[in-house]
């Protein structure tokens, strides 16, 4: 894992609004892993797009530096250079999703970290990091198991039944997906990453192909925009909204996800729109028939 220079340092946590570098204590941990989930969100954006980005590390930070994101192994792998470089131990893991409906797995299709916080008291004790899924916990996890968070937004973390040795972090009720199991092994580069990236990225069977997709959240609520359906989640329970014009979506996307679609001119973002909305109305259609 290379190492981020001062600069890139600095420009990196201002993309996420801390403006000091600090100790590599587990105050920091929290305060970084909490901005990196609401500053930089989950997206499909560049897949739907048909420009999806590679995922070796220095591409993943290049992202993050130049007003963009992505989606797991972009933001994991990214927040994982940040925090090698701000003096902590990261380690990568073999993990897997369970979408609902299906069994639990750990197929490689998650990146998953764990952190050790050198200095510290108890600096062999890992604590479980995750800014790669846009419902996951805003603040890091020790590895012990029981129940974390507040209503609505809480966590179980139990033993995996899939991975001998390893955890599973369970979504809070009303979360994206029912879990993600992590296998205790680490994992030394993303050789075998990239396939899965590339499945997700650019075959017609992926989840996320033609999908536009966004997950964001902060301490009090989550953000899901999927196409032109805006879902919000807090304390009152979910609402939808139905994003109905250009300007409206922009602003959405700029305001609540911090996607400005900085790589897309206007006519590229006016023709991304049309997409969208087409799909979206496709979709009304089918559930009014």
């Amino acid at each position: 894992m290379y190492t981020l220079n001062p600069t890139e340092i600095k420009a990196y946590l201002k993309r996420i609004g801390i403006d000091e570098i600090k100790p590599p204590t587990l105050e920091f941990l929290s305060e970084l892993q909490a901005a990196h989930v609401e500053y930089l969100s989950w997206q499909t954006v560049d897949i739907f797009a048909g420009r999806p980005a590679g995922i070796h590390l220095r591409e993943s930070v290049e992202l993050m530096l130049n007003d963009r994101s992505g989606y797991c192994f972009h933001l994991n792998g990214a927040f994982s250079v940040l925090l090698h470089s701000l003096g902590y131990t990261v380690r990568w893991h073999r993990a897997g999703v369970q979408p609902h409906g299906e069994q639990p797995r750990v197929n490689s299709f998650h990146l998953g970290l764990s952190v050790l916080l050198p200095g510290s008291e108890n600096q062999d004790e890992p604590w479980i990091v995750d800014v790669g899924l846009g419902g996951m916990p805003f603040q890091p996890l020790p590895l012990r198991y029981g129940t974390y968070g507040h209503a609505p937004f809480t966590y179980n973390l139990i033993s995996s039944s899939v991975a001998a040795e390893g955890w599973r972090l369970e979504y809070e009720p009303n979360g994206p997906s029912l879990g993600v199991d992590y296998a205790p092994d680490w994992v030394s580069q993303l050789d075998e990453f990239i396939p899965k990236h590339e499945f997700y990225s650019q075959s017609i069977q992926s989840p996320w192909h033609n999908t536009f997709l966004l997950r964001q959240r902060d301490a009090q609520r989550s953000h899901e925009l999927r196409g032109c359906m805006l879902r919000i989640h807090d304390a009152e329970g979910i609402r939808k909204m139905e994003i109905r014009t250009f300007n409206e979506w922009i602003n959405t996307l700029t305001d609540v996800f911090h996607e400005p679609l900085v790589r897309y001119n206007k006519m590229e973002r006016e023709e991304m729109w049309k997409q969208v909305q087409t799909a979206h109305e496709e979709w009304k259609k089918a559930q009014q028939s």
